[in-house]
């Protein structure tokens, strides 16, 4: 049976478990080739196969980023597609790459950015951690952290208490004034109580570190 054969579609199964199992085979064996093969039939003319093939690539990228990294610029030409769950697979690929690939990743952050503003909730989820992984490393911290702090101020406010939580082990005395700043500007900005409270507890947490 062959790498496609394996995937959900082909196997008549509308659940996730067959890719899973595909994604847990292929990083067991380490086998590069059927990586290739999936990455291949992203343009397959069957959208349910593309689906699937995205949906391997990110699980295996989640258990073993390194099998998936020398296909980057794949990721992020995908976070152009008009295909909304390759878009958001891709960026969720990009994220578990994200520490093998750094600098491709950084040199991307235009579209992905561009990609975040206009896409779903997943893929501005995704575009979110991207962000705050980059923020780890010394050289993108910076730049990755003034757009962080944007993403902060415009996201959505049903969003901002978990990526406000997220950010978290980021935060250091050199950039948590502006991080609370931020936070406490967007309160009045959250109708539901439990998130607001939410919100204040990362700001009392962040303050008094």
């Amino acid at each position: 049976m062959g790498i496609l054969d394996k995937l959900a579609s082909s196997l008549g199964r509308r659940d996730e478990v067959p890719n899973q199992e595909l994604a847990n085979l292929i990083v067991s064996k380490k086998d590069k080739a059927a990586i290739q093969e999936l990455v291949d039939n992203l343009a397959n003319k069957s959208k349910d196969i593309q689906h699937d093939c995205i949906k391997v690539l990110y699980e295996v990228g989640e258990q073993a980023p390194t099998l998936i990294a020398g296909h980057v610029t794949t990721f992020v030409d995908l976070l152009d597609s008009k295909n909304n769950r390759l878009q958001w697979g891709a960026m969720t690929a990009l994220y578990t790459i994200t520490s093998e690939k750094p600098a491709v990743v950084y040199a991307a952050l235009p579209t992905i950015i561009a990609s975040a503003d206009k896409g779903s909730v997943i893929t501005r989820d995704y575009a979110v951690n991207i962000l705050i992984k980059l923020c780890a490393e010394k050289q993108y911290a910076g730049d990755a952290f003034s757009l962080l702090i944007e993403q902060l101020l415009n996201s959505p406010a049903n969003q901002l208490p978990m990526y406000a939580e997220n950010t978290v082990p980021i935060i250091h005395d050199k950039n948590k004034a502006l991080f609370v700043k931020t936070l406490t500007s967007r309160l009045d900005d959250i109708e539901k109580d439990s998130k607001r409270t939410w919100v204040e507890k990362v700001i009392k947490r962040v303050s008094s570190k």
